[in-house]
């Protein structure tokens, strides 16, 4: 039976559409993909996944980046499940701290700009020197919490049911992944993740609506920060510092 002229213009008028807001990632971007690494899944249910994944590597590398009163934070940390973590804490003006956490024991070494709240002769005596870090230290203390990466993991957890899928991305690790936005309780997320292989979290944003840091606490829900994630399940050795 032939369809009347104007109800087939109809059906191909809306064919058309549906390809065309396939094609431009128009469709509900909450809604599973037909096809494709997380065929099925909805934006929630992959970003559990990549909670999932990322908390079970044995290991993992994390790149760091926020800003505080005290000025721009890096932080390059390697860190495993058995709480082994070596951490790189650069601080602008502040001055750069290295921190080494095995068997339990931690050890850091800061530079002079670290140090400059030491008397003088404090400053000449322990820039350079691996130390046992006082429990004032807060920077010491900063460092040591970006051994755990529950400490960014943790915020995303509680909001992943507020996931959307934005597009298909590469990051600069060039891995591709799915780029998932949520919203926090005063912000919003970003998460790429890997669409080969595990679902490995690879990058992380909050993104708070008004940030700012207070010196010791650039994790807390007032700081904007970003996370890169790399080098998953490597095994990485970490030689006690001597004194």
């Amino acid at each position: 039976m032939r369809l009347p002229a104007r109800a087939s213009a109809a059906a191909l008028s809306a064919a058309t559409a549906l390809t065309l807001a396939t094609a431009c990632n128009m469709l509900p971007d909450d809604a599973p993909d037909a096809t494709g690494p997380y065929a099925g899944l909805a934006a929630p249910e992959v970003a559990n996944k990549a909670l999932a994944a990322t908390r079970a590597a044995k290991s993992v590398r994390m790149t760091v980046r926020t800003t505080t009163p005290e000025g721009p934070v890096e932080a390059y940390v390697a860190a495993d499940i058995r709480g082994e973590c070596t951490v790189t804490l650069s601080m602008g003006a502040a001055g750069t701290m290295e921190l080494v956490r095995t068997g339990g024991t931690v050890r850091t070494r800061s530079d002079a700009a670290m140090l400059r709240s030491a008397s003088a002769a404090q400053a000449r005596n322990l820039t350079g020197h691996w130390v046992r870090p006082t429990t004032a230290d807060r920077h010491a203390k900063l460092a040591e919490r970006y051994c755990d990466r529950e400490t960014f993991l943790g915020r995303l957890a509680p909001k992943t049911g507020t996931a959307r899928k934005r597009w298909t991305s590469a990051p600069g690790s060039g891995t591709p992944a799915l780029t998932v936005t949520g919203e926090t309780y005063d912000g919003k997320w970003t998460a790429d993740i890997a669409t080969e292989g595990k679902p490995f979290l690879l990058k992380l944003s909050l993104n708070p609506s008004h940030p700012h840091g207070a010196p010791g606490h650039d994790t807390d829900r007032t700081a904007r920060v970003t996370v890169e994630f790399s080098e998953f399940d490597k095994p990485f050795k970490v030689n006690k510092p001597k004194p």
